[in-house]
């Protein structure tokens, strides 16, 4: 779909400034603010990026893959050790 572009003044534009954000999330449309016949703003669509989760890697790696065991072996290490306690509370 091509991209419409429209052109407005300061003033229209904080006049229907919800309007025009509308204009430009639905109907892919690129509007230019201008202050005194002179272009100062654009507003334009966000392009669509879907953000990520750690559900979009699953099956990434097999069961058996090593990282798995690395990663148990690293958790297994951090709860069986002791947490260092400052010189002074020291017996």
């Amino acid at each position: 779909m091509a991209q419409r572009s429209s052109r407005v003044s300061v003033a229209d534009a904080k006049k229907s400034l919800s309007q025009l954000l509308g204009r430009v999330a639905y109907g892919q449309e690129s509007i230019t603010i201008l202050k005194r016949g002179r272009p100062m703003a654009r507003l334009v669509p966000v392009i669509d990026q879907r953000r990520s989760s750690l559900a979009d890697v699953k099956g990434w790696l097999d069961p058996k893959d090593p990282f798995f065991a690395i990663m148990e072996q690293i958790l297994t290490a951090r709860h069986t050790r002791r947490p260092r306690r400052p010189p002074h509370l020291r017996k």
